[in-house]
């Protein structure tokens, strides 16, 4: 099966998610990633038991999201204060196409891992570099994490909520995720610039810009226009059919309807409240939006005469955008999530038979796919020694006799 990174290889000098993310899904396209940890140490992520008070703890020591952020890697673990540790790192650049962290500029430059240090090793080397908040400016070399860029980036209230004082903190970390997408983003195409142009480059990535491109729609839309936008209150929306509606079996409904008035027939004939298509409060977009509270009061008491599943048939029938809301623990068993393999079905060779995050793009010809599990601390140690850098075997015992590796 070829896949988009076959002969590839990525060196991923990376902690928790926003760079060990990007590095999996370099994985998943096929690439030969190579995660380096500190010798003894390794990724402190292995050792966060916990996530908002539920533990991550697996089988056998794992971590659950170490497994995802670090699947489709091989591990190494090196003492990388040490020269000769360094020199592993050198030799594994000649060798390699890409190298991503995420660790702060000083530190990397302090270790000799920097861009201007690692591209006299390999011109060509991509080197993709993720930060808190950006490569420039007075807080470039500030330690960033998921919480810093969502209330920096204006996400914390930009999320609607019933109380305007209130940030809202979001679970998922999603500035982490986003983040590690732009980085792989920005791998792939400089790995295209390479191939046009022969040119080796550093691109860089944060979790502050990435948040901030994430609500383009709001922020440009307040640029150009000078206007904040008021943080939305469900029972009074500016428009009605913008909402989600509670149904009788206590799930809730999200619906989301323009001013096309053949989306609002629609909306009346799943209702089966024909009459309100023209009727004197709510006939029309301007009107819903002037009796906006009362049209809500209207669906609520609606939506709640009907379980979820005959909403769904309904809506289906006259094609009106709606979505059932979901919980995380429903969605393994959504079947256009099972269908599109977003979650598939693995046999991890440690855990066993589980269900874990696919891949979120499908391609016709070179198909994405979750091939091994996230390794060991220094688990192919030896391995990339031997064969990547070109180690004897004499020369491997003895960098760990004198506790390089």
């Amino acid at each position: 099966m070829k896949q988009v990174l076959d002969g590839m290889r990525v060196i991923d000098w990376t902690v928790f998610q926003v760079g060990a993310g990007a590095g999996a899904k370099l994985g998943d396209l096929g690439a030969d990633v190579i995660k380096i940890e500190e010798r003894g140490r390794g990724d402190p992520i292995r050792g966060s038991a916990s996530w908002w008070g539920v533990s991550l703890v697996l089988p056998g020591g794992r971590q659950a999201i170490f497994e995802d952020a670090n699947r489709n890697k091989r591990g190494l673990a090196v003492d990388l204060r040490k020269e000769k540790g360094k020199q592993i790192i050198y030799r594994l650049i000649e060798k390699s196409d890409v190298f991503i962290t995420n660790h702060r500029p000083s530190s990397a430059k302090r270790l000799g891992l920097d861009y201007e240090t690692l591209r006299r090793y390999n011109p060509k080397l991509i080197y993709g570099s993720a930060s808190g908040f950006g490569p420039l400016g007075p807080d470039s070399d500030a330690p960033g994490m998921a919480m810093q860029a969502n209330a920096r980036s204006g996400m914390m209230f930009s999320t609607s909520i019933e109380n305007d004082d209130i940030p809202v903190m979001d679970m998922s970390a999603i500035a982490d995720r986003i983040g590690a997408i732009s980085l792989a983003d920005a791998v792939l195409a400089a790995l295209l610039a390479r191939e046009r142009f022969g040119i080796g480059q550093h691109v860089e990535v944060s979790q502050l810009g990435s948040m901030i491109d994430l609500q383009a729609p709001l922020l440009i839309s307040h640029l150009l226009t000078g206007r904040d936008f008021p943080r939305q209150r469900r029972n009074s929306p500016p428009n009605p059919l913008v909402n989600f509606y509670k149904c009788k079996d206590e799930r809730w409904i999200a619906i989301q309807l323009g001013a096309q008035d053949k989306l609002w027939s629609g909306f009346c004939r799943a209702l089966e409240m024909p009459e309100l298509e023209h009727d004197s409060q709510f006939g029309t977009f301007d009107k819903r939006g002037t009796n906006n509270k009362e049209l809500v009061a209207l669906l609520d008491r609606v939506f709640a005469t009907k379980a979820s599943d005959e909403w769904q048939k309904r809506f289906k029938m006259e094609d009106v955008p709606f979505a059932v809301v979901k919980r995380l623990r429903d969605l393994a068993d959504d079947p256009q999530v099972r269908e599109n393999e977003y979650i598939i079905d693995w046999d991890h060779p440690a855990l066993g038979k589980v269900k874990f995050m696919g891949f979120p793009v499908r391609f016709s010809e070179t198909p994405a796919s979750v091939r091994m599990p996230a390794p060991e601390l220094g688990q192919h140690t030896e391995e990339v020694l031997l064969h990547v850098c070109g180690y004897s075997w004499e020369e491997i015992s003895q960098l760990q006799k004198e506790e390089v590796i």
